[in-house]
């Protein structure tokens, strides 16, 4: 099935309305679709260097008003679906501990999970779920997602199809590592 909706998605990248297909994905990838929107951005901004600005643009507000759909989501599904289950299995108690640490640190997982590979629809349920702060949770996602799509449309924009390969197989790797290089500095300048 996944296969199918990956072929689907990558298709959508050569509709007359590919555009709105991308803010389609864009969005709803961000709360519950599990291919990410980067199997149109690439072949899009290929096919039209010139607008990858735009594309990145579409990509990133997309993913943001998609990113408030995840955190509604925890937000509102909590109570009749989470509280009961963490009730029935005498983890309430300590969700509110998680819920304290998790907001103290939730600009931190939104940004890396914005980034990264990680799967951003989980973090923006868990925002909502815990309730981290709005606006830290939007500042959070537009500096995320910006960061990722900008990145990569800059990228194709500068080395055309060449670049492709690196993008599709490692620059998920190369974002990962950056955060790891970046949280463990801060930590080791806190800590040391």
């Amino acid at each position: 099935m996944i296969r199918s909706l990956y072929d689907w998605t990558l298709n959508l990248a050569s509709h007359p309305r590919a555009l709105w297909a991308l803010a389609f994905v864009s969005f709803i990838e961000s709360s519950v679709f599990p291919i990410p929107p980067d199997i149109m951005l690439i072949p899009m901004i290929l096919a039209a260097p010139h607008r990858a600005w735009l594309i990145a643009g579409v990509c990133t507000v997309a993913s943001v008003l998609g990113a408030l759909g995840g955190y509604a989501i925890g937000a509102l599904a909590f109570e009749t679906l989470g509280e009961p289950v963490l009730t029935a299995l005498g983890k309430a108690d300590s969700f509110e501990g998680f819920t304290q640490r998790y907001n103290d640190y939730g600009a931190w997982a939104v940004l890396i999970a914005g980034i990264t590979p990680f799967p951003f629809k989980v973090i923006t349920i868990l925002s909502g779920t815990t309730g981290l702060s709005l606006p830290v949770f939007i500042v959070s996602s537009i500096i995320a997602r910006g960061i990722r799509f900008f990145i990569v449309a800059a990228l194709l924009w500068k080395f055309g199809a060449p670049i492709r390969d690196f993008i599709e197989k490692r620059l998920g790797l190369v974002f990962t590592v950056f955060v790891v290089l970046l949280v463990g500095g801060l930590w080791g300048v806190r800590y040391l």
